[in-house]
């Protein structure tokens, strides 16, 4: 091989490497909006108000919706829903609290993570409000509820795999968000 040729291989190669590591940076969020998109793997779907305002409950159809809150030991921080069930109207608009409370001496920042099980019914629970869009941030001691709006999707009940479905689990996991200059 000539000089040339091996100048050109070694371009090439570093392109690809590069443009590997760019990719698997850009993984974790791309795939994360994909999963929102589609409601892939029980992600609950985003969906804008425009959007929710077309949807009508569905009389005498009905869900029941299971709350779960959990955080990562690396984050000092109590996290709960103010109600673990309810039952819900296909269709209706819903909304559910959960309660954060800071239990650390400095401010933590926080972002959740969520999941809808069975994961059949996670492109069919529609979040029009959430907590989990942004990071949180509580100061030493503060306690804050945080608002999920929500309705379930009324064509799940057309859906072979979702049409029997009975109850939902939304689920939420907060951890910590690492911030400049603490290490954490």
């Amino acid at each position: 091989m000539s000089k040339l040729s091996n100048v050109r291989v070694g371009m090439i190669a570093g392109a690809i490497a590069v443009s590997m590591v760019g990719v698997s940076f850009a993984a974790v969020p791309l795939y994360r909006i994909f999963c929102q998109v589609t409601g892939f793997g029980g992600t609950t779907m985003m969906i804008d108000e425009a959007q929710a305002a077309t949807i009508r409950p569905v009389a005498g159809k009905s869900v029941s919706v299971r709350f779960d809150a959990n955080v990562s030991r690396n984050l000092a921080w109590d996290f709960k829903p103010t109600e673990t069930h309810r039952v819900v109207q296909i269709g209706a608009r819903n909304m559910s609290v959960y309660t954060a409370k800071s239990l650390s001496s400095e401010p933590l920042k926080g972002t959740a993570t969520f999941n809808v099980t069975p994961v059949q019914a996670g492109q069919y629970f529609h979040k029009v409000q959430c907590f989990c869009f942004t990071e949180q941030v509580l100061n030493p001691g503060q306690q804050v509820q945080m608002p999920v709006v929500f309705y379930v999707d009324p064509r799940m009940l057309e859906d072979p795999a979702t049409k029997d479905i009975t109850e939902i689990t939304l689920s939420y996991t907060f951890y910590p968000v690492e911030q400049p200059g603490n290490g954490s």
